[in-house]
């Protein structure tokens, strides 16, 4: 095979979809990841030039290892590894759900953290090398809703500086991208995103195509290791009370 390669978990849906479009129209072999959209990865793959697909669960992170160690020993130019899979459930500021929390923390840290470190110390490429962290613009727009994904997504944000200066290599990279509200989540009907999304200093709706740009560009290692984007349109310089769901409902 004669084209980079790019993992991208939850890649078989929403933004990591997005991202796995991009890459491969930018000729990259591509990596589908999905836990239960086994067929949706299948026919995200069939549509593209060279793609492949691969199911395990995250909560499972023994076999989140296993897997990334079996893609390094048979990938000739792994060159990028994106964690965008992730789990987001509601518990409150004064109420932590210790299940969504456990989960949380399974799903959107502890398991990409161990991939990362996998990925770091096995995998093989002709050039750079690069861990994208997709975490979330609440790592600085905090507010008191969605409490354990939050958490979640700040402990994974911690990865990014600390892999970058004590598990790479010179040539390696570890970035983060922190999208802001992209698509419709939790109870949201899409109408509601017309209001809700466009909640920050730009007054527009941030892409899902913005993000795998994002994705594309720091593959290349452009950027000094340890970085992170912030692609919500100015969404995490503001000091937003509640989630915007709750925001726009409020307003309307």
């Amino acid at each position: 095979m004669n084209r980079p390669a790019v993992l991208v978990t939850g890649g078989a849906t929403r933004i990591g979809a997005a991202i796995v479009q991009r890459f491969a129209a930018a000729g990259w072999h591509v990596v589908i990841h999905y836990r239960s959209s086994s067929t949706l990865a299948d026919e995200l793959a069939a549509r593209l030039p060279s793609a492949e697909t691969i199911g395990f669960d995250l909560h499972d992170d023994e076999a989140a290892v296993a897997a990334i160690t079996a893609l390094a020993a048979r990938l000739p130019d792994w060159r990028c590894l994106v964690n965008s899979a992730s789990v987001f459930d509601y518990d409150s500021v004064t109420e932590l759900d210790p299940a969504t929390n456990r989960e949380a923390m399974q799903v959107n840290a502890l398991a990409p953290a161990r991939m990362s470190q996998v990925y770091l110390a096995h995998a093989a490429s002709l050039a750079t090398r690069t861990v994208i962290q997709i975490t979330d613009m609440k790592i600085e727009n905090t507010n008191p809703d969605f409490f354990s994904y939050t958490m979640s997504k700040h402990a994974l944000a911690a990865t990014i500086g600390m892999l970058a200066k004590g598990a790479t290599s010179p040539q390696d990279r570890v970035y983060g991208i922190a999208p802001g509200a992209i698509l419709a989540s939790h109870d949201q009907r899409e109408d509601e995103t017309d209001i809700s999304h466009r909640m920050n200093l730009l007054g527009r709706k941030t892409g899902a195509d913005e993000i795998a740009a994002a994705a594309l560009f720091l593959a290349g290692g452009s950027l000094a290791s340890g970085q992170s984007l912030f692609i919500d349109s100015g969404q995490h310089l503001l000091d937003q009370p509640r989630d915007v769901i709750w925001l726009a409902r409020e307003g309307a």
